[in-house]
């Protein structure tokens, strides 16, 4: 395994996690996740991703189950959650402080943990002051509760505005961004972000690296009977595919699959190697519903060497639609 710092922090987590969206509470039971887990831990994965919002508090109580079941030494694990989305009443969503306090409170009962080491402001809240999401996340900190926070699509502006608000006040700034990214979304991480990597020391952990499954290929003859895409809760995902867009996509993706192929990798290796070779990236976030799955993932960590200036400019080709003569990357 990789460890790189996450930001301008001392703070190593693993290049590739494990994250509990869609999967932990809604699509595997705790058996599964167990597994997963464990497979995911002995092969040096130290970071955990989940959020109050998925599946409604019951990812968190299904993780916070396992860890507490397994007993890992807690100075071992990185686990995060992810705070805005907690109820449905008038002050269980958003950055109150109020909510802030006491979703935070509330994730932590479900882990079973006195503290998680990131905590993120799972979205933007117009409603909220700026001011009050930055000192509640510093009162947050200072009673033990987390030892860094951030944001998670916020854009550039308002992470700066957050940033200088903390250090005029000589308040905990946010260290990290949890965006999505992948090849069919970069927007943020290589053009809106740039700045703030320098000038901040912003940390990414990116989510959505195989685009909800479309960089798998798995969708590429259609929507398989298992795929997320047919759970209730998703049917955004089987829209998204169905579309014309998502169809254009598709052609790309076994255009790319060519080139997984010649590398001897799967599509999802190569999707998440990509991911990987971006230096501005602390760590990828996975999700799997099966062991098998967590063991091909953390198999893209040494497919990153096989991505060569010659590869990226082929992949780079498809995505953009330019034409480009076959090349045999082996020889490189």
């Amino acid at each position: 395994m990789e460890y790189r710092f996450l930001g301008n922090s001392g703070l190593k987590i693993s290049a590739l996690s494990l994250g509990a969206w869609v999967t932990y509470g809604e699509q595997v039971d705790e058996g599964v996740a167990q597994e997963c887990m464990i497979a995911a831990y002995e092969q040096g994965v130290n970071f955990f991703d989940n959020a109050e919002s998925y599946g409604s508090g019951k990812a968190e109580i299904v993780m916070g189950n396992v860890l507490k079941r397994l007993g890992w030494p807690r100075s071992s694990l990185v686990i995060s959650t992810k705070i805005f989305w907690g109820g449905d009443g008038p002050n269980d969503t958003g950055l109150s402080r109020k909510h802030l306090h006491e979703g935070t409170n509330a994730a932590l009962k479900r882990l079973q943990l006195e503290y998680v080491d990131l905590i993120f402001c799972h979205r933007p809240d117009i409603h909220t002051p700026v001011e009050e999401v930055v000192w509640t996340m510093n009162q947050i900190i200072q009673q033990g509760k987390a030892f860094y926070w951030g944001t998670s699509e916020w854009s550039a502006s308002a992470i700066m505005q957050a940033y200088g608000i903390a250090r005029r006040e000589h308040l905990i700034p946010p260290l990290m961004e949890q965006p999505e990214y992948n090849m069919f979304a970069r927007q943020r991480v290589e053009g809106e972000y740039t700045p703030l990597y320098a000038e901040i020391g912003l940390g990414t952990t990116i989510w959505s690296p195989l685009a909800s499954g479309l960089l798998t290929g798995k969708y590429n003859q259609g929507i398989p009977q298992d795929s997320r895409a047919n759970l209730k809760d998703y049917t955004w995902i089987k829209e998204r595919i169905l579309s014309p867009k998502g169809q254009a996509k598709i052609d790309k993706v076994k255009q790319l699959s060519a080139i997984a192929d010649q590398l001897g990798c799967t599509m999802a290796q190569l999707a998440l190697a990509w991911c990987l070779k971006n230096p501005h990236v602390s760590s990828v976030i996975t999700g799997a519903s099966r062991k098998s799955q967590v063991a091909e993932n953390l198999q893209s960590l040494a497919v990153v060497e096989k991505i060569t200036p010659a590869v990226v400019e082929e992949i780079e080709n498809i995505l953009q639609n330019k034409p480009k003569p076959e090349a045999d990357f082996r020889k490189d």
